[in-house]
């Protein structure tokens, strides 16, 4: 068996997350339907339909720019509530990639797929802490707009869009959002990394001890996945670290990256970039391994600031139904954390189940003035309509 072989054999997705099966299963789409629906499709859309405002930028350099021995509880409050928005700013780019590729048993869907499930994982991670240490996780208000910066100021100059799975987005989106510090080709970094902030936010747990309460996180296990409270420092030492060795892997090898034979996410990214597996050689680290083919996707175009202009009626239905069934994932994953439990977690699973079919549907519409282009899922989380 060849390595490519071996590697795809490992029993896949050991990290995933506790959301991850609801993601990427394939699910019905619920009905959305009513008045609310037929106004916004045509053009006069309600107070629930119109999407959150984007979060403020800027916000790590600030908490960064706070002297260390100034971090007290509220600045470890503030910096979780930052991660929450950095977490889930990568899930819906990564979807829209993931469910482009019309083969989900290929490598390239198999590695994204992975990637989304630790995306999410992450998400969990963030906001048991947050909890942990007084704090209610603000999920839907940290949305962010597409396309935009990254929440937090975090990679100043990269653009997160929405798009089908093309090189140029696994390049300027996918590795830009997980660049390490130092990565295989040095660079300027003109403003702070998701590994330095997550750095800095260890650096303050241990200088303040904080007393942590297991009151109001969750617990969930899916897959190979365990995602629980954090009772001691040593437990949030460990969440940390998964976060920065899964995502971009560590400050100085890419070896002490791969666990359970699979690269961290800005090495895999950069495997489906260059076509081949990342491998040790005389002269460094290099994608000189085994091919990783890009696979056939869905045509779907990069979102435009704004959400596709004047789509026709049923284009402006199936983005409305997707919109509506993601602002009530985010909905009920605040609710999760507010004290709704597990039952309340399970309730935002099983609606995540319908995120798949209308995005797909989407993508698969061609767009009249870009004959070679699809729609796709614009990812806007819509206030709740008052009655």
């Amino acid at each position: 068996m060849s390595e490519e072989s071996d590697r795809s054999a490992v029993a896949p997705f050991k990290r995933r997350s506790f959301l991850a099966s609801a993601a990427l299963a394939t699910g019905t789409s619920a009905a959305v339907a009513g008045p609310a629906q037929a106004a916004a499709v045509a053009g006069s859309a309600p107070p629930a339909s119109r999407p959150l405002a984007a979060p403020g930028a800027g916000a790590v350099a600030r908490l960064l720019a706070v002297p260390e021995a100034n971090r007290g509880a509220e600045w470890i409050r503030s910096a979780l509530q930052v991660a929450v928005g950095l977490e889930l700013a990568t899930i819906p780019p990564y979807l829209c990639g993931w469910w482009s590729v019309k083969d989900h048993g290929s490598e390239v869907a198999r590695m994204i797929r992975r990637i989304v499930g630790d995306e999410m994982y992450h998400l969990g991670i963030v906001c048991n802490l947050l909890v942990a240490v007084g704090g209610r996780p603000q999920i839907k208000a940290a949305a962010p707009v597409y396309p935009g910066p990254l929440p937090g100021g975090v990679r100043a100059g990269v653009t997160v869009y929405l798009s089908g799975l093309t090189k140029p987005f696994v390049r300027d989106v996918m590795m830009a959002i997980e660049a390490p510090e130092e990565s295989l080709v040095r660079s300027a970094r003109p403003s702070p990394t998701v590994g330095e902030f997550y750095d800095d936010l260890l650096k303050a747990f241990r200088a303040l001890r904080p007393e942590l309460t297991v009151r109001g996180q969750l617990s969930e296990y899916v897959g190979g996945d365990d995602l629980r409270p954090a009772e001691t420092l040593d437990d949030v030492e460990r969440d940390i670290e998964i976060i920065r060795e899964q995502g971009e892997g560590t400050a100085t090898s890419p070896s002490e990256s791969f666990q359970d034979d699979y690269p961290a996410h800005y090495y895999a990214f950069g495997e489906i970039y260059h076509g081949r597996e990342l491998r040790e050689t005389d002269d460094g680290w290099k994608y000189v391994g085994p091919p990783v083919p890009f696979p056939d996707v869905r045509p779907m175009a990069p979102v435009p600031a704004g959400g596709w202009p004047n789509p026709p009626l049923h284009v402006g239905r199936l983005l409305y139904r997707f919109d509506t069934i993601y602002s009530t994932v985010l909905d009920t994953l605040d609710a999760a954390w507010a004290g709704g439990g597990p039952r309340t977690l399970g309730a935002a699973v099983h609606t995540m189940r319908g995120l798949e079919g209308p995005a797909v549907e989407l993508m698969e519409m061609t767009i009249p003035y870009a004959p070679r282009s699809t729609y796709g899922p614009q990812f806007r989380a819509l206030r709740r309509q008052r009655r």
